[in-house]
């Protein structure tokens, strides 16, 4: 192993990140080092990219970025009993405290003293990476690294979809970014029909028909309220999905959901939103959700075996690979013009 090694940082406090040479990191007490052998951009690290508001309240540079990934355990720090060299292994973001009143009621994803991989401490955007032990995640020796690298964004996925009932239910998924596209893979690998998705970039419409989406509806040209009710013969969608965090999709998907149905939000929204409760969701007796991680670790399980399932269609909502980090910028620049679905990096050129 070398000594040193590429990796993407965030340097300073701007626009943009740099691809610089840094010493390969050595294991402490409760850690593991593993060889990263794909790894994908989150929305949150093109936020750390661009240096929004959240980033700069946020982030603390220079600082590694990048959280979902897959790799291969290379050197097991002290203390550490559960990981040996060898394993293959992807990431559970949230590193939770355990002592909290959420923690002690079993609900670790929304612990209230929760750290997160790749925002507060250094990430994965490098040929080898430090990971927490109790954060890791064991994966089956044949799931592919692009796949395994997926497991984190698709279990907000899975708990936006599997938060109630979906076979067999009408579902309309507002926004196919790449935690859309992949919200349509699991609703269809879990037996909704029709999946309704209403986004306005016709790049990402094209991608959610090749996904599996029964219709696509572009909310510029046409009413996606009015094509809802008359695809659902007036009755409106059992099920509301909410991945853009635009407001007026919001609204739209209240209006589109029949009364008694279910709704589940992971979209985040831009600013403060109004809405007229009582006639969108109170009388007509919805079901809210709203979705925040991963549940630890029964989300992990779900998305584990629905890949090994092969019933999720993945490959259409990867569109981007590249070898090394060279053309990392031109990645992120894609990503922001709304050209990708997911992007893997595979780090090791060889």
């Amino acid at each position: 192993m070398a000594e040193k090694m590429p990796a993407i940082m965030k340097t300073k406090p701007a626009y943009g990140a740099e691809l610089v040479e840094v010493d390969v990191p050595k294991p402490g007490p409760g850690e593991v080092l593993i060889k990263v052998l794909a790894t994908s951009i989150c929305g949150t690290d093109l936020h750390i990219y661009e240096w929004n508001e959240w980033a700069q309240s946020r982030i603390k540079p220079p600082q590694i970025m990048g959280h979902e990934v897959a790799g291969e355990v290379v050197e097991v720090g002290p203390g550490v009993d559960t990981l040996q060299e060898g394993d293959y292994i992807s990431v559970e973001t949230h590193i939770v405290c355990g002592k909290c009143y959420a923690c002690k009621h079993n609900r670790y994803h929304v612990c209230q003293n929760t750290k997160i991989f790749g925002v507060d401490m250094d990430g994965v955007f490098a040929e080898y990476a430090i990971v927490p032990a109790q954060n890791a995640w064991k994966n089956p020796k044949d799931m592919p690294p692009e796949y395994a690298s997926l497991q984190e964004p698709l279990g907000n996925a899975v708990d936006t979809v599997l938060a109630g009932p979906i076979a067999g239910r009408s579902t309309l998924i507002t926004g196919a970014g790449p935690l859309g596209l992949l919200g349509i893979a699991v609703a269809k690998a879990s037996g909704a029909y029709p999946v309704i998705v209403s986004e306005p970039s016709e790049f990402r419409r094209e991608l959610a028909k090749k996904v599996g989406a029964d219709y696509v509806i572009n909310p510029f040209e046409e009413d996606p309220v009015k094509a809802v009710m008359d695809i659902t013969d007036g009755a409106g969608v059992e099920v509301f999905l909410e991945f853009s965090g635009a407001p007026k999709a919001l609204e739209q998907g209240l209006k589109a959901t029949t009364p008694g149905g279910r709704v589940s939000l992971l979209g985040l929204f831009p600013r403060d939103v109004t809405l007229d409760f009582n006639n969108l969701m109170i009388f007509k007796a919805l079901e809210v959700h709203g979705i925040t991680g991963r549940h630890l670790w029964e989300t992990w399980y779900t998305v584990s075996s629905l890949i090994q399932s092969g019933k999720l269609n993945l490959d259409p909502v990867i569109t981007h690979k590249y070898k090394g980090f060279d053309k990392f910028e031109e990645a992120f620049e894609l990503m922001r013009a709304g050209k990708t679905g997911k992007v893997v990096f595979f780090p090791h050129k060889g």
